[in-house]
């Protein structure tokens, strides 16, 4: 799981693999996908319950859900921009990722040394707001 040369992505949930391990893509996305679903079926996390707390640590958890989030739209953008644009998909892709860089902005929700991958074009979404 890459995003360019410089950029290699391992996965590590914490629980059932706790040292990073080297994945390809799919299965990375695979990981995420589900370990993203255990978390907001989670209530000690996502509290379903009108009035329960929120757990002193839910704004790291969900930093560290969009952090792995961007690097799928990273390794998308280095990988397989190419062939989204020979499919005359990339206006979809381009809208998605800029209302969740966006939404992250906004909110604090990815340090800036995460988005090293993608900065220039970051850059030109954020920069007009």
């Amino acid at each position: 799981m890459t995003a360019g040369p410089k950029y290699e992505y391992r996965w590590a949930d914490g629980v059932h693999i706790k040292k990073p391990i080297e994945v390809s893509a799919p299965k990375y996305v695979e990981y995420l996908m589900g370990w993203i679903e255990a978390q907001l079926d989670d209530e000690s996390i996502f509290p379903q319950k009108l009035g329960a707390p929120f757990p002193p640590n839910f704004r790291e958890i969900v930093k560290t859900i969009f952090k792995r989030l961007f690097r799928v739209y990273a390794h998308i953008y280095h990988s397989h921009f190419q062939k989204i644009v020979s499919l005359k998909e990339e206006a979809h892709l381009n809208t998605c990722f800029k209302h969740f860089i966006l939404f992250t902005h906004e909110f604090g929700l990815i340090d800036k040394k995460e988005l090293g991958p993608l900065q220039e074009l970051i850059e030109s979404i954020i920069v007009p707001y």
